[in-house]
């Protein structure tokens, strides 16, 4: 049998270990990548488990991904080490990129292939949902210490994938409940926002998640059904080259778009290479039925360079000098700032 090429869409599980249902979606031909949620984790070794049933159930390439940032957003707990919310880095700059490589090394030793990390977005104190994950409210510093961070994840074996472009940091609402409009000019999210992505971007940065956010004074569609923003900015005029993650289709900044079917197919024309449909299992069902197969080499290209490197088990990791110096430093800063 022809093993099946990583598809267009990242789907999530509902518990701590895969039913039948579960295994029926993760080998259809349009899936692509699985990420993680809090519910699915009880223990390290629980969850490698998880991962290796996963990869089992598909007879080709699938990605595992998690949302590991820190502070409020660390779904693997018991096990890892407790990491600090971006803003505190700015208290030891010289931390944020072994952090990112202390992150990245301990996900990948239980079989996750990436993070969706580091947060690029400006924080521009009116944004609870940002908040304290943006790394400064300074542009340039958020690109400093954003760019260390991956440079960290890079030296573990991690890909990184900088979110939310062009930038979540401006708007008071969240985009988990409702569709945030952001009213200034492309001038000025040029000059701020899109700072740490123009400096990542240059440096190599592998992934993009864009901002279920309207700027209506660039485009009547929000950043993530947007060919403006997904092809002639980022594309074309900061240069990017790699893959491009929608953010949940299911959140309500999305809903205005249509039904799942409807958003799944105007974020791929709009240039999104890996649709996620979380916590609403029919409607991943719906659009892993609904969108046509394609073959995309370039896509495909871009989907290679987020596979992790698992190099040390657990057990290897824990026993490295790097490690016992790092997660020391790592809980020092974390009892500091409680």
């Amino acid at each position: 049998m022809k093993q099946l090429a990583i598809g267009p869409v990242m789907l999530d599980i509902e518990g701590q270990s895969l039913n039948a249902l579960d295994r029926e979606k993760i080998a259809h031909p349009n899936t692509g990548a699985l990420i993680l949620f809090a519910r699915n984790f009880e223990t390290p070794a629980q969850i490698q488990g998880l991962i290796k049933d996963i990869r089992n159930a598909r007879n080709g390439d699938i990605l595992i991904a998690v949302d590991q940032e820190g502070g409020r957003v660390q779904r693997f707990r018991h096990g890892f080490t407790r990491l600090p919310a971006a803003a505190r880095y700015a208290q030891q700059p010289d931390l944020a990129e072994p952090a990112g490589w202390l992150m990245a090394a301990e996900l990948l030793a239980v079989g996750v292939d990436f993070s969706f990390a580091p947060v690029l977005d400006v924080d521009c104190g009116v944004s609870e949902i940002i908040g304290d994950r943006s790394f400064s409210r300074d542009a340039a510093q958020a690109a400093d210490l954003g760019g260390a961070f991956r440079q960290g994840m890079r030296r573990a074996g991690m890909a990184a994938t900088g979110k939310h472009f062009p930038g979540h940091g401006a708007v008071a609402p969240d985009s988990h409940l409702t569709l945030p409009v952001d009213e200034r000019n492309l001038d000025t999210i040029r000059r701020q926002d899109l700072t740490p992505f123009r400096q990542l971007i240059a440096a190599g940065l592998e992934a993009v998640m864009p901002a279920h956010v309207l700027y209506p004074q660039v485009d009547k569609l929000p950043a993530g059904f947007s060919e403006i923003w997904l092809q002639r900015i980022l594309r074309q005029e900061l240069g990017f080259d790699g893959a491009i993650f929608s953010d949940d289709l299911s959140m309500a900044g999305a809903a205005s778009i249509g039904d799942f079917p409807e958003r799944a197919g105007l974020a791929r024309q709009a240039g999104c290479d890996m649709l996620l449909v979380c916590n609403q299992p029919a409607a991943a069902e719906q659009v892993l039925d609904s969108l046509p197969l394609r073959d995309n080499p370039d896509r495909l290209r871009r989907m290679h360079y987020m596979k992790g490197r698992h190099e040390l088990d657990r057990e290897q990791l824990a026993l490295t000098d790097a490690w016992l110096a790092v997660s020391g430093r790592i809980r020092q800063l974390c009892e500091s700032s409680a």
